[in-house]
C-alpha cells in the first residue's frame, strides 16, 4: 500500500522528503531570529551563544522529535486517556474553595473603588493582570482545572441554587444552549480582555477594573441562569472555559468525587471540537504574540503610520492609537490562523478525505500545548518578578498604609532569577510545548489515516507548522524583553 503513496522506493523518496522539509525549516527558524538579533536582544546581552542559534537548535529537535515519532510510534497511545485513581475527592471541599474566590473578589471590588487610584500601590492591577490572567492559567496546566471549584461567579450561583433548595424554591434552567453557539461565548471573552490589557489606555485604572469585574459577575449570573451553572461555565464563562482548555494538559483531574491521575497530554485528545474551538485555540495563541509583537521593532514601526491614518480623521487621542493596535490584534491572530491553515491544507493534499474543515477540528487539540508554551515563555519574566509584588498588596491591598500579614514592606527581588536564565526557560518551553503539539498530531494522525505511511506523509505539513509557531514564538522573545 505504501508504494501507492510513495513511489517505488519510499525510504528513499521519504528521506529526501524530510531532507528538504528539514533544510527549509532550519533556514526559517533561524533566519527569523536573526533579524531580531539584528536589533539587539533586549535584557539578553548576556547570552551564551547568539540568538539565532537557539533556532537552528530548537527547529533540529523538533526535527529530530518528527523523525522518532515516525519509527517508534506505530499506533495511537493517547486518543483515550490511561487514568488511575488516586483518592476520593469530597464535594464539600467546594464550599471553602468557593469562600475563598467570594472573598477574593469582594477584595478586587473593594479595593477598585476604595483603594488608591495608583496601579502600583492597588491590589487589582497586579491580581488581575499577573495572578489571574497569567499564574492561573499556567498552575492550570500543571495541575488541572482548579480554578473551577474557587470561581466566585459559580461559587455564588450554586449558593443561590443551595437557598433556593433549602426555601423549596425549585429551580431549573429555562433555555436549552443553542448548540450553534459552541464556544464563541469564551472567544468573545477573551478577545475583550487581551483588548483591555493591552490596546485600552486606561487598562490599569483600579475603578475601571472594578467595575468591568461587576459586570462580568453579573454577565455570568445571567447566563448560569438561563442556561444552568455547568452547561455555562464551560462554553459561556471565558475564563472557566479558557482555564479548563489548559486545564486537559495537566496530569491530574478531579471527576465523579475522586481525583485521578492520567497520562500526560491523554486529557487533550477528547477536547469536544465543537463550534469555535478551533477559533478560541487561535485566539489564545494571537494574543500573546501581538503582546510580544506590539513592543517589537516591526509593529513599532508600522503601528504610528496606521495611527496616523485615523488621527487624519479628526479622532480625538487615544481612539487613533487604540484603533491602530486593534488592527494588530486582529492581524497577530490572522497570522497564527494562517499557520495553522498551511499544515491543514498540507494535509488535505495527502488525501481526499477528511476535507479541510474537518481535519481543523480534528487537529484543533494539537495547538493547546503550543498556546500554554507561548504564555509560560511571554510571561515567565512577569510572573516570577511582578508575581512577588502579590506579597506585598495582599497586606496593603488599598494603599492606605496597611500590614495585615506582616509583608507590605517586601520587595521584589529581581535577582531571583537572571535574564539567561529567564532565556533558557523561555526557548525549553516553546520546544517542549511545540515537541507536545507534534506528539498530538501524530496520534491523532494515526488514528485518521488508513495507513502509518499515509499519517507519516501527513504530518510532513504540521512540522513545518510547528517549527514555524517556534520560530514565531523565539523572535518575539529575541526582539522585546517582556
Amino acid at each position: 500500500m505504501s508504494s501507492n503513496f510513495l513511489g517505488p522506493h519510499p525510504a528513499l523518496r521519504r528521506g529526501r522528503l524530510i531532507a528538504s522539509l528539514t533544510a527549509s525549516i532550519l533556514f526559517a527558524g533561524a533566519a527569523v531570529p536573526a533579524l531580531a538579533s539584528a536589533h539587539g536582544i533586549s535584557g539578553r546581552a548576556g547570552l551564551p551563544v547568539p540568538a539565532w542559534l537557539f533556532a537552528w537548535a530548537a527547529a533540529a529537535v523538533l526535527v529530530i522529535s518528527f523523525v522518532a515519532l515516525s519509527t517508534m510510534w506505530p499506533s495511537p497511545r493517547l486518543q483515550e486517556p490511561v487514568e488511575r485513581r488516586l483518592c476520593s475527592w469530597p464535594a464539600i471541599l467546594r464550599v471553602p474553595a468557593g469562600a475563598i474566590g467570594l472573598a477574593l473578589f469582594a477584595l478586587v471590588i473593594d479595593a477598585g473603588y476604595e483603594g488608591v487610584p495608583y496601579y502600583t500601590a492597588n491590589f487589582d492591577p497586579t491580581f488581575i493582570y499577573v495572578i489571574f490572567w497569567v499564574a492561573v492559567p499556567v498552575s492550570s496546566a500543571l495541575l488541572g482545572d482548579w480554578f473551577s471549584a474557587f470561581s466566585p461567579w459559580r461559587a455564588f450561583a450554586r449558593a443561590l441554587r443551595w437557598a433556593g433548595g433549602r426555601l423549596n424554591i425549585g429551580w431549573r434552567a429555562p433555555l436549552r444552549y443553542p448548540d450553534w453557539l459552541g464556544r464563541w461565548p469564551v472567544v468573545l471573552g477573551l478577545l475583550c480582555f487581551g483588548w483591555l490589557e493591552l490596546i485600552y489606555h486606561d487598562h490599569d485604572n483600579p475603578g475601571t477594573l472594578a467595575s468591568l469585574s461587576l459586570a462580568y459577575f453579573a454577565l455570568m449570573l445571567l447566563g448560569m441562569g438561563l442556561f444552568g451553572i455547568d452547561e455555562w461555565t464551560e462554553r459561556g464563562d471565558a475564563f472557566g472555559g479558557y482555564f479548563a482548555l489548559l486545564g486537559r494538559l495537566a496530569p491530574f483531574e478531579v471527576r465523579d468525587g475522586a481525583l485521578w491521575r492520567r497520562r500526560a497530554l491523554s486529557g487533550v485528545p477528547s477536547l469536544r471540537t465543537e463550534r469555535g474551538t478551533v477559533a478560541l485555540i487561535l485566539v489564545v495563541i494571537g494574543i500573546t504574540t501581538f503582546d510580544g509583537a506590539s513592543n517589537g521593532v516591526v509593529w513599532n514601526t508600522l503601528q504610528p503610520h496606521v495611527q496616523s491614518v485615523f488621527a487624519n480623521l479628526g479622532l480625538a487621542d487615544p481612539a487613533p492609537d487604540e484603533i491602530a493596535d486593534s488592527l494588530g490584534l486582529v492581524l497577530a491572530i490572522a497570522v497564527v490562523a494562517g499557520f495553522y491553515r498551511i499544515g491543514v491544507l498540507g494535509m488535505q493534499s495527502v488525501a481526499r478525505r477528511p476535507g479541510g474543515a474537518q481535519l481543523s477540528r480534528l487537529f484543533a487539540h494539537t495547538l493547546v500545548p503550543i498556546g500554554f508554551a507561548y504564555v509560560l515563555a511571554h510571561y515567565f519574566s512577569l510572573l516570577i518578578w511582578q508575581g512577588q509584588g502579590i506579597a506585598s498588596l495582599a497586606s496593603n491591598p488599598l494603599g492606605h498604609g496597611t500590614n495585615y500579614f506582616g509583608t507590605a514592606g517586601w520587595h521584589i527581588n529581581y535577582n531571583f532569577i537572571g535574564s539567561t536564565g529567564i532565556w533558557y526557560v523561555q526557548v525549553l518551553t516553546l520546544v517542549v510545548g511545540h515537541a507536545s503539539g507534534l506528539a498530538l498530531a501524530h496520534d491523532r494522525a494515526l488514528a485518521t489515516y488508513r495507513s502509518p505511511q499515509l499519517a507519516v506523509r501527513s504530518q510532513y505539513w504540521m512540522l513545518v507548522v510547528m517549527v514555524g509557531f517556534t520560530s514565531l514564538g523565539l523572535w518575539l522573545l529575541s526582539a522585546v524583553n517582556t
